[in-house]
């Protein structure tokens, strides 16, 4: 595992509200370091045997390997959901100042 590694995290809250209050806290917490909301997404999905289809907020947010696990168990004690969704893509490329930047701003070093 590169501990420098760029992860692109997804989740989806209920509101704007809880959003904005995820956001902060993982930013001021230097879990991550950018954090972009997404009104108005709607998501339809399975939940306890039914078809549901609910209006969320996505979170976009941009961390490190290095604090995924800070950043997954942070994120779990926020969240409203029961369940809430919580998906990791390892970036790949980017760009190298954007990464560099992104590693510092998680790291304390910015």
């Amino acid at each position: 595992m590169d501990s420098d590694r760029g992860l692109l995290v997804l989740t989806t809250v209920a509101d704007e509200g809880a959003a904005e209050r995820i956001a902060k806290a993982l930013v001021d917490g230097r879990l991550a370091g950018c954090v972009t909301r997404l009104p108005g997404v709607i998501s339809t999905y399975r939940w306890e045997g039914r078809r549901q289809q609910d209006t969320e907020v996505l979170l976009l947010i941009k961390t490190t390997e290095a604090v995924y696990e800070a950043l997954a168990e942070e994120l779990e004690s926020l969240h409203d959901y029961e369940l809430p969704e919580l998906l990791a893509v390892p970036v790949d490329k980017g760009s190298p100042a954007y990464l560099s930047w992104l590693t510092a701003a998680v790291s304390g070093k910015d």
